[in-house]
Order: C-alpha cells, then structure tokens, then sequence
C-alpha cells in the first residue's frame, strides 16, 4: 500500500514539475519573442527611405505676413503712411476689427468693406498677440492701409528621407522670406510633383540653382506640409508610388557614427535619382546652427560638371555614408560651389518623431 502511494506520489510530483517547468519555458519563450518583436520594432523605426527627388513646394502663411509699410496718396494727393511705427516686417495681421483673416485676399475684401476712417488690426508678433489701430487712406482706387503683405511661398527642394509613418523631411533648412528674412509661419503647405527643365552651374559669388516646371493643381499633389523649421520642412507623403518607387530603407546613422572621409549625395540632377561622390571635410560637434553641423566637398567629376558643385535647390539631398543616412545638404559655400554644409539625419528625424 505504501509502495503504491509513494508511486502515485511520485507521478504527482513529476506531473506538477512538468506543468511548472512547461509553463517556465512558455513564459521564458514569450519573453523571448517579445523581446525580439521589440527589438525587430526599434529597427524598423530606425529604418528610412532616402529620397533625392526634386518636388515643389507651396506653403500658405499662418495670417497674413507683414513685409513692411508705404505711404498712399489720398484723394487730395497727400502721402500718407498712417501704418508706419505701428506694424513690422514680420507680423502676421490675423483680424481686422470682428473679421478673421487668413490671406491676403480677406484682407484687401475687409479694408474695402470698411465704412470707418479707421480699423483695429489684429496682429501676432512672435509669441505675442497685440490690437493696433491705424487711419484708413482714403485714394482714389478705394481705402489702402499703406501695408506691403504676403500669404503664401513657393519653389522647389529635395526631399530627403520617408519613415515607416510616410512622414518625410526636406531642404534640411527652413524657408524664408526673402525680404524679411523670416522664417516663415505656416498654416498650411503642399507637396507637388516638378520636373528640372534647366541647371545654372555654380561658380565664385554666384551659386546657381535648379530650374523646374511645376504646376499648382490637384492633379500633382504629392502630400501635405505641417512644420517649416529651422532644420526644414515636414509633413506627410500621400502618392508614395510617385515619388519613391525603386529606393531601399537603410539605417539612420546616430550622430556621433558620422566621420571625415568618403561619401555620396543622392540628387536627380541629371533627371534620375543618382549617387554622387563626395568627402566630409570637417565635422563641427558643437555647431552653433544645427544646419551647419559638418562640411562637405563635392568631389564626383560628373556633377562638377552639371552643375559646378552645389546649386540651389538640391539642399535637402541625402548624404550617405557606410550604407546608413547621416544627413542632408544644407547650404553652398558662395565663393566655392563644390562646398557646402549638412545637418545630422537625427536633427531631423526629431521633428517626425
């Protein structure tokens, strides 16, 4: 009897260690795979598209940018400047009296609707919202605020990388105005599809640039544009297929794997995507603009003799080097076209992360 309960007992015993040890293994093979999974998650995201592809941009300002005042003459033939002191290159009029403005045209519809010799405009100046009030000239073409204003920029750039999100990063620098020099507010921006019909090569003093043909319809709508920052603009690519079709994801390189030496732009200077040799001259740990962090030099026989080195429009091109994406081309150098600037590829994927 004892013999056959220490049996059983045994069994017990050895069908609880192989459910305890089973379910051991399980979690431990759970764990694993997990880990995996999330080991196979931080790849991926580290995983981008590099681009190289011209592409048009249009941006619509956030309010309607101020670019600076003039005098009006009035019925009488007196000149008049009544905005002067009190609105400055670089505002953004959002209102006048009740009404909202967000272009141009409201702007110019809510002046000529006004009855009053008077209105309040409201402006944003920076991080600052302010109320003026300003006289209205009355002229002989309809009532004028003396105001230079714009809402909206176009051109052309390089798009430099697409993430697993379809978010893309471009220029590796922000846009401005040209007459303020201001980085630009957006509200709203658009990506289309251009062709590069003509190169000025560069030379001492005059860096050249890429000519495209773009057409502003819905046709060509490539994706969206949500941010215009100092390190260049980002948003969201809609129509994949048409911009990278056959390019492979490579590793984003952290900041500190970037070295001196050997590596390649890719533009499609010459109506194809193509690689182009070139050397990281001198890398700047501590670079006061993050848009200069490194220099490079054109070095690829061919491109120097497209386009002489660098040309505007091709910053935002991708830098490669050691297989992963280190950064983008940011700037020429004015009295040398074969040299230019890059921004690290981390500067920007921050603003998609």
């Amino acid at each position: 009897m004892w013999v056959k309960w220490y049996r059983r007992g045994v069994l017990i015993v050895l069908v609880a260690f192989m459910l305890l040890g089973g379910s051991y293994c399980f979690l431990e093979w759970k764990q694993g795979q997990f880990e995996q999974e999330v080991s196979t998650s931080e790849i991926d995201e580290n995983l981008v598209i590099p681009g190289g592809m011209p592409v048009g941009l249009y941006l619509e300002t956030d309010g309607v940018m101020v670019l600076g005042t003039e005098a009006v003459e009035d019925a009488d033939g007196i000149a008049k400047e009544p905005a002067r002191h009190l609105v400055k290159p670089g505002d953004y009029i959002v209102g006048v009296d009740e009404k909202e403005i967000g272009t141009k045209k409201e702007l110019q519809a809510a002046v000529a609707r006004e009855e009053a010799s008077e209105v309040v405009l409201h402006l944003r100046r920076e991080e600052e919202y302010l109320d003026v009030k300003t006289e209205l000239v009355d002229s002989e073409e309809g009532k004028k605020l003396g105001i230079w204003v714009k809402d909206n920029e176009q051109g052309l750039g390089t798009i430099t990388f697409l993430d697993s999100q379809s978010h893309f990063g471009a220029l590796g620098h922000g846009i401005r105005d040209t007459d303020t020099n201001e980085l630009l507010e957006i509200g709203d921006g658009r990506l289309y599809t251009t062709s590069i019909q003509d190169i000025q090569k560069g030379k001492a003093g005059d860096p050249g640039g890429m000519e495209g043909v773009i057409v502003y319809n819905n046709y060509n709508i490539l994706g969206s544009i949500d941010q215009n920052t100092e390190e260049g603009i980002y948003g969201t690519v809609d129509r994949i297929d048409a911009l990278f079709s056959d390019q492979e994801p490579v590793p984003a390189a952290a900041k500190k794997e970037v070295h001196t030496g050997d590596a390649v732009i890719r533009c499609a200077v010459s109506g194809e995507v193509e690689d182009y040799r070139i050397r990281i001259t001198k890398i700047d740990w501590n670079a006061r603009e993050a848009n200069k962090a490194f220099v490079i030099e054109v070095t690829d026989e061919k491109l120097l003799g497209l386009t002489g080195g660098i040309v505007q429009g091709m910053s935002g091109s991708p830098i490669l080097q050691d297989g992963k994406l280190v950064g983008a081309v940011t700037h020429v150098f004015v009295q040398n076209a074969a040299r230019g600037y890059g921004i690290y590829i981390g500067n920007m994927l921050n603003h998609v992360r």
